[in-house]
Order: C-alpha cells, then sequence, then structure tokens
C-alpha cells in the first residue's frame, strides 16, 4: 500500500462516504421526473441537489465537505453555452465563414471558460466552513489545455505524460483551501509508467481494428462483381467491426491511464507544505466497477443507476485521503485564528459555471 511511501500509516486519513443507495434513489428519481417535464431546465437545480448530496455525505477526517452553488448559476452557464451553439448551427447554415469565425472565436475562448469553471467549482465547495479557491489564470490554461492538447495529439499520444503533468500543475498549483496552498510535482518517469500499459493496450486496439479493416477491404475487392448495394454493405460493416474493438481497447487504455495519472498526481500533491494528499485507486478494480455498473445500468433500464453512481464514488472517496503532519483541526484553527479563512458565509458566488 502507498502509507508505507510515506511512512506516516497512522497518520493517514482516508475519505468515507457515509451516503446510501436507497437515500440517493429519491433525489435521483425526483430530479429525472422534473428534469423531463421542464424539457431539460431543472437539470442546473438537479445538478445542486446531487452535488450537495454527495458532496455532504463525502468525509475526511470526520467532517463533510458542502456544495454551495445555486441552480440559477449553473442554469445561465449551460444557456450561455446553448446560445452560443444555437448561433454558430445557424450562421453555419447560411454563412460557413461566419459560422468557422464563430466557431474558432469558442476555441480561443475555452481556456478562460475552462479557468472560470475551475474557479467556480472551488469557490462553491467548502471544508469546514471554510471555502476552497482557484487562482489559475487564462494563460496558464491555455498552456495546459491547448498547447498541452495538441502536443498530445500530435505525438500519437507519446507525450502525453508530458500534458497531464501541465494540467494538473495548473490544477493543484492554483488550488487554494483558505490561503493555504496545494502543490504537485508529479515526475514524468513515474506518469510514463502508468502511460505505457494505456499505450501498448492502444496499440493492440489499432492492430486489431486496422487488421480486420484490411481482412474487409480485399473480402471487398474480391466481391467487386456481385451487387453494388452488397458491396457497400459489406464495407460498412468491415469499418463497424474495425471500429468496434478500437475504440473499446482505446477506451479501456483511457480509463487505465486517468487512474493511474490521478495516483500519481495526488501522491506527489502537498497541502500547506506539509500534509501530503494520497491516492491508491486500483485500476483494474475500478474498471470492474465501471464495466459492470454500465451492465447493470443498462439491463435495469437505468433504474440501478443511483447504486452504481453510490457505488463508484464510494470506492474513489474510501480511496483517497491525506496524510497529516500534525492535526487538520491546528491548521483550520490557525486559518480563524488570522481572520484570513473565507467561510462559507462570505457574500454570494460571483460568477457562473459553464456546463456543457
Amino acid at each position: 500500500m502507498q502509507e508505507a511511501v510515506f511512512g506516516r500509516a497512522d497518520a493517514l486519513r482516508r475519505g468515507e462516504f457515509r451516503g446510501s443507495a436507497g437515500e440517493y434513489f429519491g433525489i435521483w428519481i425526483v430530479n429525472i421526473l422534473l428534469t423531463i417535464v421542464t424539457l431539460g431546465i431543472y437539470s442546473a437545480w438537479a445538478k445542486v441537489r446531487r452535488n450537495r448530496y454527495f458532496y455532504g455525505n463525502s468525509f475526511i477526517d470526520g467532517h463533510s465537505f458542502d456544495y454551495h452553488a445555486k441552480g440559477l448559476q449553473i442554469f445561465i452557464g449551460r444557456a450561455i453555452v446553448f446560445g452560443y451553439i444555437v448561433g454558430y448551427n445557424i450562421l453555419l447554415t447560411f454563412s460557413p465563414i461566419a459560422g468557422g469565425i464563430l466557431a474558432l472565436l469558442m476555441f480561443v475562448l475555452l481556456p478562460w471558460i475552462v479557468m472560470r469553471s475551475l474557479r467556480f467549482n472551488a469557490r462553491v465547495t467548502s471544508y469546514r466552513n471554510i471555502r476552497f479557491d482557484f487562482v489559475g489564470k487564462t494563460w496558464g490554461a491555455f498552456v495546459a489545455i491547448i498547447f498541452g492538447g495538441l502536443i498530445a495529439f500530435f505525438s500519437l499520444g507519446i507525450l502525453a505524460p508530458f500534458a497531464s503533468r501541465w494540467l494538473y500543475r495548473y490544477i493543484f498549483n492554483n488550488l487554494r483551501y483558505g490561503d493555504r496552498a496545494f502543490e504537485t510535482d508529479p515526475k514524468i518517469g513515474a506518469l510514463y509508467r502508468v502511460w505505457l500499459p494505456a499505450f501498448l493496450l492502444m496499440l493492440v486496439g489499432a492492430a486489431i481494428g486496422g487488421g480486420i479493416a484490411i481482412f474487409g477491404y480485399y473480402s471487398a475487392v474480391e466481391r467487386a462483381s456481385e451487387a453494388f448495394n452488397d458491396l457497400e454493405m459489406q464495407i460498412i460493416t468491415a469499418i463497424y467491426g474495425a471500429l468496434i474493438p478500437l475504440l473499446v481497447l482505446w477506451g479501456i487504455a483511457a480509463i487505465f491511464y486517468r487512474i493511474g495519472v490521478r495516483n500519481v498526481v495526488m501522491n506527489a500533491a502537498r497541502f500547506d507544505g506539509r500534509h501530503h494528499l494520497f491516492s491508491d485507486l486500483g485500476r483494474l478494480r475500478y474498471f470492474w466497477i465501471v464495466v459492470s455498473n454500465l451492465v447493470v445500468t443498462v439491463l435495469t433500464l437505468s433504474l440501478m443507476r443511483p447504486w452504481a453512481a453510490v457505488r463508484e464514488h464510494r470506492y474513489v472517496i474510501e480511496h483517497s485521503g491525506i496524510v497529516v503532519d500534525g492535526e487538520l483541526g491546528d491548521v483550520v484553527s490557525s486559518m480563524q485564528a488570522s481572520g484570513s479563512a473565507v467561510t462559507a458565509e462570505y457574500l454570494d458566488l460571483e460568477g457562473f459555471d459553464f456546463g456543457f
């Protein structure tokens, strides 16, 4: 276990989730029904109710988190994005050039949108009545998201660990709890160690998909003299036959890589310069939870979705934590004594969340 890495197993405060599928089912079913009745408008308020339940039942060191966003803030952000997309499609119909300019503008605005969303979600979260904050700038988001994404894409994933390092350094190194900072510096070597199995899975998926595509192509060529519809159907079947194993294995690789990166980043992170964050999610275990949740949800026509959501959230929370140097209560007390803590009663929150 990762506790041995820090040599402070007795100081580890693991997360704890105290919610249940039965309790969440009541919230979930009301959210679904009201979202349908209001043609999706209530989904913003549904998100608030859902997050308040999951945050309020997630505990560290005997204290839970709180979520303070208002449904209207989320609704406004979604309405802006929805209006932008509608305007883009209208312009694209009448003027492809104007539509292209609007699409380019969205690409330019994306780093600012991400920065504002990170700030919003931090500021609506509190622990022990002290708010989180995010102080990152737009340029940092551009480097971490746009530049890093392009680097990962054009290197065919080979430089993805560098992009992941830039992204999580941007997120963690600009995150605050009251006036105390988080920081992380994940090592490239550690990121590549969790990248390698995922990359090999991607190569296997590409090889299988490519093999099926080649077999389908030559089979179609041999039957070129047959009716065109039969030939067309065979080509379509070959394409889908190649895409399915490719996408499935790439999806598995993405899950493995994401969980591996999370462990590396969290275990390299510190709070207030001395408290180490902790994560020991098992990649195979998490993958099994995701797949079995999907199967159960589909077989029950989504009625078991609350059970699946609680099951996944509980696993993530219980395999996360913080290795405390001293007592967390002492940190909170010192912040309150200095008057630097931003409490949950501090003003109404600025801004709104850009949801997609």
